[in-house]
């Protein structure tokens, strides 16, 4: 009996996550966006204007769309910025196993402390393991921010509901400006 409660929700939220993954790749690095999510973690912290001045470089993702059922994923496009500049957009995607179920969406930020991290980033040499994890943004957490190999990461939710324990990366592929959809 209970099997056959948890096959139509199995498939209704593939199906879900299929049009949220859909919506993503419809999506555009959108630097006006990217702006208005800086500005957004601003007034959460004013600290972060701080944080952005000071890194080396950035990217914003104003929504990445994460769903799972056992095995997840996530995808999102943001832009790059280096010293303020925008340099190019960035394309993330990840996927993860474990105990997990639910949708959500999210806003991500990552700085990077210096040119050695933030050339990695741009040469598609960096994605997060597990042993790497975001800090959720609240009031004065900027002031508190620690980079781990020249990157900080800093998400603010959107809205969902999700649990999970699970083990999965994000990957993440530069686009130079001329290709920026």
């Amino acid at each position: 009996m209970k099997r056959l409660r948890i096959v139509p929700l199995v498939f209704i939220s593939l199906f879900i996550w299929n049009i949220e993954a859909e919506a993503q790749r419809r999506k555009k690095h959108d630097p006006q966006k990217a702006e208005q999510t800086l500005a957004e973690f601003e007034k959460v912290d004013p600290g972060f204007a701080k944080l952005a001045a000071e890194a080396y470089g950035y990217a914003i993702f104003p929504s990445i769309g994460k769903g799972a059922i056992g095995i997840g994923g996530a995808a999102g496009k943001g832009v790059v910025y280096r010293k303020g500049d925008v340099v190019g957009g960035v394309n993330m995607t990840q996927i993860s196993f474990g105990f997990q179920f639910g949708g959500q969406a999210y806003s991500e930020i990552i700085f990077f402390e210096n040119a050695d991290a933030f050339n990695r980033f741009q040469e598609n040499e960096l994605q997060f393991a597990a042993q790497v994890s975001a800090v959720a943004l609240k009031s004065g957490i900027s002031a508190d921010a620690k980079y781990t190999e020249g990157v900080a990461v800093f998400t603010m939710a959107k809205g969902g509901l999700m649990y999970e324990a699970a083990v999965g990366g994000q990957r993440f592929k530069f686009i130079p400006p001329n290709k920026m959809k």
